[in-house]
């Protein structure tokens, strides 16, 4: 079997490593098993270079870049960031290869597919009540989870408009599309299947002046994060391992 690969897009080696520890204890590859691509350090090159061929699967990891800030306030990095995953987006898609976004796939899938991202369902950093609709409740990424389920969350943008080529596979009070599918084998998610409570911590301390929440506030969320108890969605990154890994 070759590689799966995980492309980061944050420009923080801590936020990344840690990343790339929580794929891997979510997922259950092996670190051979798992191929890092930092988008933020170097552009993705041609899609037809990337040896999809051996390639099960790809997790898009989650990002401080938000995919509806107006142009103007985007740097030089996350423009180039947000091409290279449209080009290979536009391969994904008309190929049905699986994919995986946690958190900023949810903007990156949702615009290419012709979503509307915006910030009107943005939630705070803490846990969010999960809900599987109809469609998730028999989808085979979240075999095995509960019909309800706390997840990780902390994200300015969401989809406010769900792309016609969509199927919502969960939703929250707070916020109307959590997962989605497009076509067969491509996913996005609004929550981080991959943090666990040191992850979310940590975050919290890194990204304490992104804007996500008052700085002041940073301990006792950091604090928060670490009593929390959530479980369920690392099964989502370990099922998509177990249905690709087991095709190729």
């Amino acid at each position: 079997m070759g590689r799966f690969i995980l492309i980061s897009t944050r420009e923080h080696d801590l936020a990344t490593s840690d990343e790339v520890r929580g794929v891997l204890a979510a997922s259950g590859l092996a670190a051979d098993a798992l191929r890092v691509i930092r988008l933020d350090r170097e552009p993705l090159g041609p899609v037809d270079e990337l040896g999809l061929g051996d390639c099960p699967g790809i997790i898009l990891g989650g990002s401080p870049f938000n995919a509806s800030d107006h142009p103007s306030v985007k740097s030089a990095t996350q423009k180039r960031c947000e091409a290279d995953l449209s080009r290979l987006l536009d391969v994904l898609v008309a190929e049905d290869f699986p994919f995986l976004g946690a958190c900023y796939g949810v903007g990156t899938l949702g615009i290419h597919q012709g979503g509307t991202i915006d910030t009107h369902y943005g939630e705070p950093v803490g846990t969010s009540r999960i809900r599987l609709t109809h469609e998730g409740r028999i989808d085979p990424l979240l075999a095995g989870l509960p019909q309800e389920f706390d997840a990780f969350v902390g994200h300015k943008e969401a989809v406010s408009v769900l792309p016609a080529s969509a199927v919502l596979l969960a939703d929250s009070a707070a916020c109307p599309v959590q997962m989605f599918r497009v076509k067969t084998n491509l996913y996005a998610t609004q929550f981080h299947p991959e943090l666990d409570p040191m992850g979310l911590a940590q975050r919290i301390l890194i990204y304490r002046d992104a804007g996500y929440f008052p700085p002041h506030e940073a301990q006792r969320l950091h604090d928060a994060a670490l009593g929390s108890r959530v479980e369920w969605p690392a099964l989502i990154l370990h099922n998509f391992v177990q249905r690709y890994g087991a095709e190729r």
